[in-house]
């Protein structure tokens, strides 16, 4: 069974550095929907990180994959992990429902 998962990043260095390390970043998160394990990825507003929603078995699978990030590799960003379990959702919900107008 897996479980959902917010991984939060949190930029440690200004904006100039995370340009430098964005297309590393990129295949990393790549190559992880390609493995199905994320599901939808996006920066924070303000600028200051990110959001990937992950799909895993463990706690310990998305420590694992996370570390595997350049950001996280050289500093760029640190991480937080919160393990949910869905318990209640609308039925309406689709991930194109976020991006309809009113």
């Amino acid at each position: 069974m897996k479980n959902l998962f917010i991984l939060e990043l949190t930029y440690q260095k200004d904006l100039s550095q995370v340009e430098k390390f964005l297309e590393l970043h990129n295949q990393y998160l790549q190559k992880n929907y390609d493995l199905d394990h994320f599901i939808c990825s996006g920066r924070k507003n303000p600028r200051t990180g990110g959001i990937i929603l992950a799909r895993l078995s463990s706690k310990e699978d998305a420590e694992s994959i996370i570390k595997e990030d350049p950001f996280l590799i050289h500093g760029i960003a640190t991480y937080s992990i919160i393990e949910f379990v869905p318990t209640k959702f609308n039925n309406e919900f689709t991930f194109n429902s976020l991006f309809e107008s009113d």
